[in-house]
């Protein structure tokens, strides 16, 4: 059954947000119990979510959603934040899987060599402040990038960490007054269901998997994790920080409340 509520895109002659909360949750309710391909097939061939990118670190677990989403539109934008900060690893990674899964439009966003100049000239920011780090390699520029598009696609799982376990599959990008999407459809997914699915189809593993980072960011920021513990434990080891800034943790109202649509889906 079509939706109600239009699909609102940028080229409209338009004032108001191109989705709402409401919408979130109208999508979440619609695709609740739905299997990953379904839903993935609704966002790129049907247009529910609009102009879409995939926003990819080529991490430890990028493999699975890169290889459903080559299978259903391999032309789909996928955007790479190249920070200056990656493992050698990570590049050449990132290199062999976009060849392999035959996607072909990755998109490489950098930093502005002007903020580079007046926030980061040593290049050691990540040492005294991660997050201004961030700030300058990786939200600004992937913010320029998004204003492109009505939603974006991520790869993060509940299991992940606290901060991701109540993200729906749907949910407003808080970093854009207009209303765009964040669609996660894997957040439901568990380690052994990535695991098999890898193995299922014979898909790489980040070289550094098997080294004990089971989280990969930039180099400088990114350490080992001991067995047991939160897979991004390893990511600004000593710092109270867990997320880059392109992903801010959801925050409980007074009463513990969670936001519309943020209801887990599991």
């Amino acid at each position: 059954m079509a939706e109600a509520d239009p699909i609102r895109l940028r080229d409209r002659i338009d004032a108001g947000p191109r989705f709402t909360a409401n919408d979130a949750e109208r999508r979440n309710q619609r695709f609740h119990g739905a299997d990953t391909r379904a839903l993935l097939e609704a966002v790129l061939t049907l247009g529910i979510a609009g102009r879409v990118a995939v926003v990819s670190s080529f991490g430890a677990e990028s493999a699975v959603l890169l290889h459903q989403v080559a299978r259903i539109a391999p032309a789909t934008p996928v955007l790479f934040l190249d920070t200056g900060k990656h493992f050698a690893e990570t590049l050449a990674y990132r290199d062999a899987l976009v060849a392999q899964l035959g996607l072909t439009n990755l998109v490489v966003l950098e930093p502005d060599p002007a903020d580079l100049a007046t926030r980061d000239e040593s290049g050691l920011r990540w040492s005294y402040d991660p997050d201004g780090c961030c700030e300058i390699r990786k939200v600004r520029p992937l913010a320029r990038a998004l204003s492109r598009f009505d939603a974006s696609i991520t790869g993060r799982k509940a299991f992940q960490a606290q901060t991701r376990a109540a993200l729906p599959r749907f949910e407003l990008d808080t970093s854009d007054a207009l209303g765009r999407l964040k669609v996660n459809p894997l957040i439901d997914w568990q380690a052994d269901d990535l695991a098999a699915h890898f193995a299922a189809h014979d898909l790489p593993p980040h070289p550094l998997l098997e080294d004990g980072y089971p989280s990969i960011g930039c180099s400088p920021c990114t350490s080992k994790v001991a067995p047991g513990e939160d897979p991004r434990s390893g990511r600004w080891k000593g710092w109270d920080k867990t997320e880059c800034g392109i992903h801010s943790p959801v925050r409980p109202g007074p009463d513990g409340e969670l936001p519309p649509g943020y209801e887990p889906v599991f």
